[in-house]
């Protein structure tokens, strides 16, 4: 039986599951006639400390070997340094116009860099790729510019959306699984109520919670994806748009109006509020990857463990988008850098290397391995070496549920900063749906739209 432990990835908010057992690779590279014999430089993050524990980082260490050693003609020059440092680095080398051949791109940096001719239009290599219909197309929108790609989304990505509950409690309650809408959970609210319990526990002590792994989710039920791809590119959408502040006003109902939330959300952070439903507290649980990380490892040896199961945000009675999404992405690509290009050779070495690292034989490795997935969907996955939990949730991550994005993950960290603080004071009910978009607006266009 394979085990997990609970280990911090490069990706934020993400966790990762290793296991007991020495690992190995599910999918060989492929044996690839490349012309290039030469030197090629790759950047990235994955030491050899992260990648012990962390399903992304050894996956793609093991299959840069594994590329190396099928290429014996090419040199592969790593520049490996440790996440924090790597985005420092990397933001120093685009300054100076000196990227690297193949690096890692955040998705935060896509529009400046491409504007900036740092780096290469990949939209047609990327459709030509052997592996291209197995690709997750969802994940190439933050490194998305109008219709332009500009790479690979490499590593492995985890929601921040997920809600964890309690089978047997809301069978008690009377729902054999847990409701698909908010109409129901409300109802079986006021079971949960007269039993002394909270139906569902959320933390919105760091104030980053209700942005990430809420509102991100619940507002693509009323936007769609587009709005938000919109958001990213300049193209149009705005904070104030009436499905926006639609999904705003849901948010404040859920959190002020109802008796659906443990009272303090807005004083505790997610960790405490797990603690709600490890004790037995609370019905169910919203919040990360991390989070079912911890609560696997919590109840492993209690009878709650079996009782396990895993949601999506319940759809709201206005909303008419997505009603199966949960965001969950890849928050690094694989870049090349432009000037490989006066080399046809050498970029069609860099090219392969990047649709190895996120290809069949990364995702393989990284979810037979680990029960994790990237931008290549693997099909039958052997799971049969994980518990049933373990099982449950990757199917539910990668296979059962549709995936949207990440608000925080991409724009800027000063839009947050706001939007999160008002909605903060708006969950309290005091303040209003459409001060909040104003004032979100108003610092994206400052901040973003204007820059």
């Amino acid at each position: 039986m394979k085990k997990r432990q609970v280990v911090s990835i490069a990706l934020a908010s993400a966790m990762a599951a290793s296991m007991g057992l020495s690992a190995a690779a599910a999918t060989d590279v492929a044996a690839t006639d490349l012309a290039y014999k030469g030197e090629l430089e790759l950047m990235h993050y994955s030491t050899s400390e992260e990648a012990d524990g962390n399903g992304g980082s050894d996956a793609f260490r093991t299959t840069i070997a594994n590329w190396e050693a099928a290429h014996p003609d090419i040199t592969l020059n790593q520049n490996v340094i440790a996440n924090a440092e790597y985005k420092t680095e990397i933001a120093t080398l685009a300054a100076a116009d000196d990227l690297p051949d193949v690096f890692l791109l955040q998705g935060m940096n896509t529009i400046a860099w491409a504007d900036q001719g740092l780096v290469m239009d990949l939209t047609d290599t990327i459709k030509a790729s052997p592996y291209y219909d197995q690709y997750n197309q969802a994940y190439f929108t933050p490194f998305t510019v109008g219709d332009k790609i500009y790479g690979f989304p490499a590593l492995t990505g985890g929601t921040c959306t997920v809600v964890i509950y309690d089978k047997q409690m809301w069978k008690d309650a009377g729902f054999d699984t847990f409701p698909s809408t908010w109409e129901d959970v409300e109802k079986a609210s006021e079971y949960f109520n007269e039993q002394g319990i909270t139906t569902i526990a959320f933390g919105n002590g760091g104030q980053w919670q209700a942005n990430s792994c809420f509102l991100s989710t619940l507002g693509n039920r009323y936007t769609g994806p587009e709005w938000f791809s919109s958001l990213i590119a300049k193209d149009g959408a705005a904070f104030t748009d009436d499905t926006f502040v639609a999904a705003l006003k849901e948010t404040q109902h859920l959190f002020n109006e109802t008796k659906i939330f443990n009272e303090d959300f807005n004083a505790v952070t997610n960790e405490d509020a797990r603690e709600y439903y490890i004790s037995g507290d609370a019905a169910a649980f919203i919040g990360g990857n991390w989070d079912e990380s911890y609560i696997w490892a919590s109840l492993q040896e209690t009878d709650k463990f079996d009782q396990i199961g895993f949601a999506v945000l319940p759809q709201p009675a206005d909303a008419t988008e997505a009603p199966n999404s949960q965001n969950i992405g890849l928050g690094y690509a694989i870049a090349i850098n432009p000037k490989v290009a006066e080399d046809p050779d050498k970029l069609a070495a860099a090219i392969d290397l990047a649709q190895e690292l996120t290809g069949p034989a990364f995702a393989s490795y990284v979810a037979e391995n680990y029960a994790l997935g990237g931008l290549t969907k693997v099909d039958d996955v052997d799971l049969s070496g994980f518990d049933q939990i373990t099982q449950d949730f990757y199917n539910w991550s990668y296979v059962d549920t549709d995936p949207c994005e990440i608000y925080d993950s991409y724009i800027d960290s000063a839009v947050w900063s706001v939007l999160n603080t008002d909605l903060q004071t708006m969950m309290n009910g005091e303040m209003s749906p459409e001060d909040v978009a104003a004032n979100a607006q108003a610092a994206y266009e400052e901040n973003y739209l204007n820059k």
